[in-house]
């Protein structure tokens, strides 16, 4: 009775096979994959057409000049690019330990059992999903409470930003420390490690390859926001670079807006040359994190 109620690897291996071999699944297949080809296609053929339309405009003068209306032949991207290197490096000084020692507690030394321990897991869970926008607005409201009337500055625009990826950063960092084997921790414990000594050196350069490609890839989603920034009051062109957290800026995606809103056709030109820049620092950035974490992933 057992023999015939018990089935072999063999015969579920076969049977799942035939049911993977049905003719509903291979139109399910081909249908996935006809779609995954037809968005390919068509985000090529964009990202095609606007470096086609703004070929005219990779020279020396899109990096080294200011956003003019006078000389529309000649704008340039340099005050906003150095506003979004300024908003960057800001943001993720801001965000990165603040994410990562959040990530840890949560993860390795909160007890879940506390009601505000179970509160901060469900408001990460929300956070993560809230518009953009949203975060803008919480900026303004944090600095209005302290006093600060000036909020189109870079370290307002980094707060705004850091808000919005902490969540992605806190998300991804848990995950990472949760992919260290448990064998890690139980061993250097009964060496004698306390357990801060044991996340310290022991976990936490374990999952550093994961928190990199995390904190990375949150980057390149915050370099691309320009809601906040147009919340906060961040003024779409400037004609000097910021020299501090306190200076005044501007940012890619709001200049790139600004061209676009334009009626002349060398803004057109320009904003094209733009967009396809802002897509090689995000690609950039990305690739970035897919080397390291394909040059320091551990099989455990």
């Amino acid at each position: 009775m057992a023999e015939t109620m018990t089935a072999s690897p063999t015969a579920i291996r076969s049977s799942a096979r035939s049911h993977d071999n049905t003719l509903l699944s291979v139109i399910f297949l081909i249908a996935l994959w006809l779609s995954l080809a037809l968005a390919i296609t068509f985000l090529m053929t964009l990202i095609v057409t606007t470096a086609i339309d703004g070929a005219g405009r990779f020279d020396g003068a899109l990096f080294t000049e200011y956003s003019s209306q006078l000389s529309p032949e000649t704008t340039g991207l340099r005050a906003a690019l150095l506003g979004t290197i300024w908003l960057m490096v800001t943001t993720a000084l801001l965000a990165i330990p603040i994410g990562i020692a959040a990530a840890i507690y949560l993860e390795e030394f909160a007890d879940n059992r506390r009601w505000y321990n179970r509160l901060v897991e469900l408001n990460l869970q929300n956070l993560a999903a809230v518009p953009s926008v949203i975060y803008g607005m919480l900026a303004v409201a944090i600095f209005a409470l302290v006093g600060v009337d000036r909020t189109g500055i870079v370290l307002v625009g980094a707060v705004a930003l850091g808000l919005l990826i902490l969540p992605v950063i806190i998300i991804t960092t848990r995950e990472s420390l949760r992919a260290v084997p448990r064998e890690i921790r139980d061993g250097s414990l009964a060496l004698g490690a306390t357990p801060l000594q044991t996340t310290w050196r022991q976990v936490l350069p374990s999952a550093v390859p994961g928190i990199a490609t995390g904190t990375i890839i949150a980057l390149s989603r915050a370099i691309g926001e320009a809601a906040p920034l147009l919340i906060i009051g961040v003024a779409v062109t400037v004609r000097f670079d910021p020299d501090g957290i306190m200076s005044s800026f501007t940012a890619m995606p709001l200049q790139v807006f600004n061209w676009t809103s334009e009626s002349r056709d060398e803004f057109k030109i320009a904003a094209a040359a733009g967009i396809i820049v802002l897509l090689g620092m995000v690609l950039a950035l990305n690739g970035l994190a897919i080397y390291i974490r394909n040059k320091f992933q551990r099989r455990w």
